[in-house]
């Protein structure tokens, strides 16, 4: 079927109608706003369908050649087909089109924030298998759960490949340890000089660990520890998995630089992934006047926190797995609480504490209905969210909104170029 592209979906897919007043909504990958393009559709689904795209008719003049030779089968980037600049608007207004749907009125203009866009990521997980006999690294093929072995990854630091591929030659003496792993994650400092290795193992051989390390670090100079984690359970993906720890290597963490400051971030706890980007996300989230207290929820290691504490009597941080953030926090005037943001804000409503700011940086599921209820009371005079998710922005804002704060700023932090991926900060006032 010939289509004509109208514009790019969240998710990054193109869409186009089966007819082009009223007809069913086709989502094509790897196409661009304004290409004529020929495609395989599918059937349809309550009104939709997905297609293959099989030829670009008319290319759109944003349209580039991809870096990488696997693009299109890996799963990982869905734009490196489109212009860095042209992906950079795309993102802009899926974030507008979505606020807008999610009922905000009078938004103001979407200030975009973009740094490097190749080799920008600090830290990768790669999957390990045998292919033909040969120990691979790779990820998944798009929309399965397939392996495919890679050999390049233009979006990581180059470090990270380099050691992936220091790995399966270190592992090449050390079979059982081949053998036994599912997965290597790996995780580096901006500036490539020091790196973490963590590997996730079905099960932990006997010995070689530290030997295999050791052999490693010769050909890896940077490396400066490891860990395993023992995966309890095969079913359900990732995100449904249980780890135990296995053994460990030299150092437990990496100290990271992001402007001024300097965190310890532990082998395996959650960090922002842009190298080149972080600073400039840490001054919109901590904004620039001070005042007696803030509250830094859903703080991980104190990434904000510590900003936070530059201009502010007092900084509470509040994150349920508090290890990384008793590293980070402390002294006078600091305060790391060891609880979720609900337990955290229920108790503080109940104190009738109010705070001059709140900066909230949530997973992908947002705040939800209770935490923005929970805000609601509290009445901070500023609020700063930062979110990875466009949807579950426009739905906490809206609630915000309806509670009496007003949407002062929005921005675009391209974290994730390359990918449908978005980071947004959005500044609320009462």
């Amino acid at each position: 079927m010939k289509l004509s592209i109208e514009k790019i979906v969240y998710g990054g897919a193109g869409l186009a109608r089966t007819e082009v007043d009223s007809g069913e909504a086709v989502f094509v990958p790897f196409t661009l706003p304004g290409e004529e393009v020929e495609a395989a559709v599918g059937a349809s689904n309550g009104g939709i369908r997905e297609a293959a795209l099989e030829r670009v008719i008319t290319p759109s003049e944003d349209r580039v050649e991809p870096r990488c030779f696997h693009f299109g089968v890996c799963g990982g980037c869905q734009y490196q087909h489109a212009s860095y600049a042209s992906q950079l608007e795309v993102k802009r207004a899926i974030l507008e089109e979505t606020l807008e749907r999610a009922k905000l009125s009078a938004l103001p203009d979407i200030q975009t924030h973009s740094g490097e866009a190749w080799g920008y990521r600090n830290r990768i997980r790669l999957r390990v298998a045998m292919v033909d006999g040969q120990l691979r690294v790779g990820y998944l093929r798009r929309a399965s759960t397939v392996f495919l072995p890679i050999e390049m990854c233009p979006i990581a630091a180059p470090i990270l490949w380099r050691a992936a591929q220091a790995f399966l030659d270190a592992v090449s003496d050390f079979p059982q340890w081949g053998t036994a792993t599912q997965e290597v994650e790996l995780f580096t400092t901006g500036d490539e000089e020091k790196l973490q290795m963590t590997l996730f193992a079905g099960l932990q051989p006997a010995r070689g660990f530290a030997e295999l390390c050791a052999a490693l670090q010769k050909e890896l100079p940077e490396l400066s520890g490891a860990g395993v984690q023992l995966i309890e359970g095969t079913g359900g993906g990732r995100k449904a998995q249980r780890h135990s720890a296995g053994a460990v290597w030299g150092a437990a963490g990496l100290q990271y630089r992001v402007a001024d400051e300097i965190y310890w971030v532990g082998r395996g706890s959650f960090f922002q992934v842009n190298r080149f980007l972080i600073s400039r996300l840490m001054e919109l989230a901590t904004a620039e006047e001070g005042g007696r207290l803030a509250w830094d929820l859903y703080a991980g290691v104190g990434l904000f926190s510590r900003v936070l504490a530059r201009h502010f009597d007092e900084v509470v941080a509040v994150e349920a797995a508090k290890g990384g953030l008793d590293a980070n926090f402390r002294g006078p005037g600091r305060r790391a609480v060891a609880a979720t943001t609900v337990e955290f804000l229920r108790q503080a409503v109940l104190e009738r504490d109010r705070p001059d700011l709140i900066v909230v940086d949530p997973p992908r599921a947002g705040l939800g209905t209770e935490v923005c209820g929970l805000l609601a009371r509290v009445k901070a005079p500023k609020l700063i969210y930062v979110s990875c998710d466009p949807t579950t922005l426009g739905r906490d804002l809206r609630m915000m909104v309806d509670s009496g704060y007003k949407l002062d700023q929005v921005h675009l932090v391209d974290m994730f170029p390359q990918t449908f991926h978005q980071e947004a900060v959005a500044v609320l006032r009462r």
